[in-house]
């Protein structure tokens, strides 16, 4: 893995803007170099204004496709949805065909059903689209990727037992006992791009203690989160507040 790439803007808006930017330049450049893009949503209110600004680009829009990397267990039109959120902000107002818009299982009343039925749809696409067999890990261009306050990111929270999962793509998260679909960190570090954003005074707790190098995996999971491709932290001024970054460059 190489270093983190760490990005530190004067406020949100600035924030979300370079997020519009680095994100319109890595559709292109997948399409450009194998043929389509796929792009994994993040939740939560940071990317909304991402995705309203998204749905105003000129982009191929038949040769990208959406997944989700965490998701609420409620239906798409429950105001609590990650996926109903997007759609709303962005996806519904775009020419994007719907069979590229991956939605996450959540009706099934067995989130660990749910959990399998979703990382089937994601090996079938990714084995569809690389021409590959579905039992090979997916590399998604871009993981877009949030962190709360207690340093969690999708639907990896402290101290749960999603945080060991090896063996699947994608588990069931807990965030107490509100279960959640999640993709698992080895399948988010499989990527060739991952980009967390970062807002907000109420994390600067978490990031000393993500950026700290004798951090602790278990109570802050976004530590866990090392691509093989490029990690990127875009992060407002608020979120940094005065932490030190500088053994990071």
């Amino acid at each position: 893995m190489t270093a983190p790439l760490i990005e530190i803007l004067a406020d949100k808006p600035a924030l979300v803007q370079r997020a519009l930017t680095l994100t319109v330049e890595a559709i292109h450049a997948a399409v450009a170099d194998h043929g389509y893009c796929t792009l994994a949503l993040a939740g939560g209110s940071t990317p909304k204004p991402l995705y309203m600004g998204l749905a105003k680009q000129d982009l191929p829009w038949d040769k990208i496709y959406i997944f989700w990397g965490d998701e609420r267990y409620v239906p798409v039109d429950h105001p609590d949805s990650n996926a109903g959120m997007a759609k709303a902000a962005w996806l519904d107002q775009v020419p994007i065909p719907p069979d590229h818009i991956l939605l996450t299982p959540t009706l099934e009343g067995d989130p660990a059903a749910s959990a399998s039925q979703y990382e089937a749809m994601v090996r079938a696409i990714f084995g569809r689209l690389q021409g590959t067999s579905s039992d090979q890990v997916p590399e998604f261009d871009l993981i877009l990727l949030g962190m709360g306050d207690d340093g969690h990111t999708a639907s990896l929270f402290p101290h749960t037992d999603a945080l060991a999962v090896s063996d699947r793509l994608i588990t069931v998260g807990y965030k107490g006992s509100d279960p959640r679909i999640t993709f698992t960190a080895p399948l988010i570090n499989h990527s060739r791009g991952v980009m967390f954003l970062v807002a907000g005074a109420d994390k600067q707790t978490a990031l000393a203690q993500v950026f700290a190098p004798d951090g602790d995996d278990q109570s802050y999971p976004s530590r866990l989160i090392r691509p093989q491709g490029t990690l990127r932290w875009l992060l407002d001024q608020q979120a940094v507040g005065d932490l030190d970054l500088g053994h990071l460059s």
